[in-house]
């Protein structure tokens, strides 16, 4: 199968390990009896997603309560988003609440799915993988603009009804004890209660330089590093799965953090990050 615009996708067939890592630095602690979990950008990656769901999903069976929160950036880049969402949108473990959150990739492909001359920035942040994975045909290069309309009716046919509610019904962040849950971050000197659900997803500049607590630890996505950007007050887990073959969880039980990484095979079209 080809890869973005005709590229090789990384192969599948190297075994994908997940490895754990104690966080040194101390933070704020979970509710007791209550395990966290937050999952970075995804972004096609579902060989590496599907592995550390089990991490996950075996870790929490020690607490008695367990909440996963997904901090969004399923689709794009990545050869098998419409998987991503099928894996997401039939999760279910008992003892597990779960929140998946929207990011801007979400954000772009339904501003498409609602009007398809808003496709110009979607289709210029790998759409075309996400669109293969659902059947829908692009070829190399940015298609023309008057096709948008023909792509957009393809992919609305192909969606499953399940995928488009998941779509329709993410949550823009989710708040937890002392930490705060959101795709990119949030606007520094407003106040919690009136940010801008923009600024939540898309958000990048004034909020990776701001060193002040806002109060909630902020858990987010959305600004790749090599490894999980852990400051004071905040923690950055997108670990650039697409191309790295890293995808990143935080697990938090009591004051206790750790890294949960599945480490796969980079795709090297995009520089293997």
């Amino acid at each position: 199968m080809s890869g973005p615009e005709g590229t090789t996708p990384p192969t599948r067939a190297d075994p994908v390990r997940v490895a754990v890592v104690e966080v040194a630095d101390r933070y704020k602690a979970a509710p007791d009896g209550l395990g966290m979990y937050a999952i970075g950008d995804i972004h096609g990656r579902d060989d590496l997603l599907a592995p550390l769901l089990d991490a996950i999903r075996a870790d929490g069976a020690g607490q008695r309560h367990n909440v996963l929160v997904c901090l969004g950036d399923y689709v794009d880049r990545g050869p098998a988003s419409a998987a991503v969402i099928e894996r997401l949108s039939e999760f279910h473990a008992g003892d597990f609440a779960f929140v998946p959150l929207k990011g801007n990739h979400e954000h772009l492909m339904l501003e498409f799915l609602a009007d398809p001359d808003e496709g110009g920035p979607w289709l210029a942040n790998g759409a075309a993988a996400t669109l293969a994975s659902y059947g829908v045909a692009v070829g190399p290069g940015e298609p023309e603009r008057v096709r948008y309309a023909a792509l957009r009716d393809q992919l609305a046919r192909n969606l499953p009804r399940h995928h488009r509610r998941f779509l329709d019904t993410l949550a823009i962040s989710h708040t937890v004890g002392e930490y705060l849950f959101v795709h990119a971050g949030i606007r520094p000197g407003v106040p919690l209660d009136r940010q801008d659900a923009n600024d939540l997803i898309w958000i990048r500049g004034p909020f990776l330089r701001a060193t002040d607590s806002v109060g909630p630890l902020v858990v987010h996505g959305h600004t790749i590093t090599p490894t999980p950007d852990l400051r004071a007050n905040r923690i950055g887990i997108d670990t650039g799965a697409f191309a790295s073959g890293r995808l990143t969880a935080l697990a938090i039980a009591g004051d206790r953090l750790r890294l949960l990484t599945a480490q796969g095979a980079p795709d090297h079209h995009y520089g293997g990050l």
